[in-house]
């Protein structure tokens, strides 16, 4: 799969505890994202962060936090990630999404001179 040089960047704020059913939500997107081919999905963990509420959730010994934030990026052309949005939607109750125009420099890796 190929990726053109211009792509868009899909990032999704949630909670560690977010459900999609019975799934993390996390989970969810993820497997979704895979099944409709998107090119690629990375599930980041935060040590610490604050939504619309304001409430800090925090990774600290001291205040165990068992809602901490989740970002979800995924790369992929403008086309599947319109696709992909009203999914997304199905799937999220509250949550922050962002989209950001990227250009890719490398996706995949070459070998013997056979693309990615």
């Amino acid at each position: 799969m190929q990726l053109p040089k211009d792509a868009m960047l899909l990032r999704v704020f949630i909670g560690e505890q977010d459900k999609c059913g019975h799934s993390p939500l996390y989970e969810a997107v993820v497997m979704k994202a895979r099944e409709m081919h998107m090119a690629g999905a990375t599930v980041l963990r935060g040590p610490m962060g604050y939504g619309h509420s304001s409430r800090v959730h925090t990774a600290k010994i001291l205040r165990l936090s068992e809602d901490l934030p989740i970002v979800i990026e995924i790369v992929d052309t403008q086309d599947k990630i319109d696709a992909f949005l009203p999914v997304l939607d199905g799937m999220m109750g509250s949550g922050l999404v962002t989209l950001e125009k990227v250009q890719v420099l490398r996706y995949g890796r070459q070998r013997n001179g056979d693309p990615a």
